[in-house]
């Protein structure tokens, strides 16, 4: 992160969302509590009110006139007629008529036309998804992890980004991301994400337990997609593996990797994290084979330094024989310029 980024104020925030019946309930009970004021005013204030039918205002007409006045029907069958009525038609009842029509109104956005509209975006959105990157938890390993992805050409389209914390979705949408806020451990959340239909997902949940649950779940919905999780304690590196895991990181050992390498020498971890960076002058970049290069060995590709093949899913050193030819079907781990990485992009049906 450079020194010029500004970082946004944290929010001091209690969490007391109401369900939404309780919020209806909520807001009906003002309205309504609003309306009863005015039917109490109009009776008290029954004098000033002239009924064009029969000359006489019963409780009945008060109610009546108070919904015509405040729905801003108004029939005309009953009017206010003196000075006084006339001024808490103004003064009073016309702020509490412009309430009532707010709070009606910003329910039925609310429930109704903001949660079609939301559902018609997601199902929009959910049609195009193919190829993307999934994002499971937007914490500080998951922020940098898809901060790093723009940097290196990724679009952020592509990128979905499944959190509970609304400040944490806040700043990814922020980056141009998709996001939901669910919980990444439940199959109906990785469904909506088209988890199978991913190219690669990230996991960092922040505790490894629940990374672990998620990997389970993700690999029990899309066998074949790769998962990268962040694994905290050593002793769980094993068991997220074993639930499907293709990539560990352990941010710890790998400080621990950088801190010994210093050790060695003051130039190699910054190197090293170099090589991770997009920002470096060098980058290592993971590929396939192509056919012009079947049959050649390793230190003649031209796009930079081979430093490894992968080979039936073991991996190979530039030292070793096999790599003096590599074959249709082989990964190789390529050194090259910091902009030598190709971008990510969504493939839409």
């Amino acid at each position: 992160m450079g020194d010029s980024e500004i970082k946004p104020r944290a929010l001091l925030k209690r969490a007391a969302r109401l369900p939404v019946w309780a919020d209806v309930t909520l807001r009906l009970s003002v309205a309504f509590f609003l309306i009863a004021f005015v039917i109490l005013i109009h009776w008290l204030d029954r004098a000033g009110l002239k009924d064009n039918y029969d000359d006489h205002i019963s409780f009945l007409d008060v109610v009546y006139f108070t919904m015509i006045s405040v729905t801003t029907t108004g029939f005309g069958d009953i009017a206010p007629v003196s000075d006084r009525s006339r001024l808490i038609e103004s003064v009073l009842v016309t702020p509490v008529r412009v309430a009532v029509i707010f709070i009606f109104v910003g329910t039925a956005y609310s429930f109704v036309i903001k949660r079609t509209w939301e559902k018609w975006q997601m199902s929009r959105i959910q049609q195009r998804l193919k190829g993307h990157i999934v994002v499971l938890g937007f914490g500080t390993s998951g922020s940098e992890a898809v901060r790093e992805l723009v940097a290196r050409g990724t679009d952020p389209s592509c990128i979905v980004v499944v959190d509970q914390s609304e400040e944490s979705l806040a700043k990814a949408e922020a980056m141009g991301c998709n996001v939901l806020n669910a919980d990444a451990t439940r199959d109906e959340t990785l469904k909506d994400v088209h988890i199978d239909r991913a190219c690669s997902a990230i996991v960092s949940a922040g505790r490894d337990d629940t990374s672990i649950l998620i990997v389970l779940t993700i690999r029990h919905l899309a066998p074949d997609v790769p998962i990268s999780v962040v694994i905290r304690a050593g002793d769980n590196e094993l068991l997220a593996r074993q639930a499907g895991a293709s990539t560990v990181i352990n941010p710890v050992s790998f400080a621990g990797l950088l801190l010994a390498g210093s050790c060695s020498g003051p130039h190699i971890s910054s190197y090293l994290a170099d090589l991770a960076s997009s920002s470096g002058r060098v980058v290592l970049i993971e590929r396939a084979v192509r056919t012009e290069e079947i049959g050649i060995p390793l230190k003649d590709i031209k796009d930079g330094i081979g430093v490894r093949i992968y080979r039936g899913g073991k991996p190979y050193g530039f030292f070793d024989d096999e790599s003096a030819s590599l074959r249709a079907g082989d990964l190789i781990v390529v050194i090259t310029q910091g902009d030598g990485r190709p971008p990510v992009t969504m493939q839409v049906d």
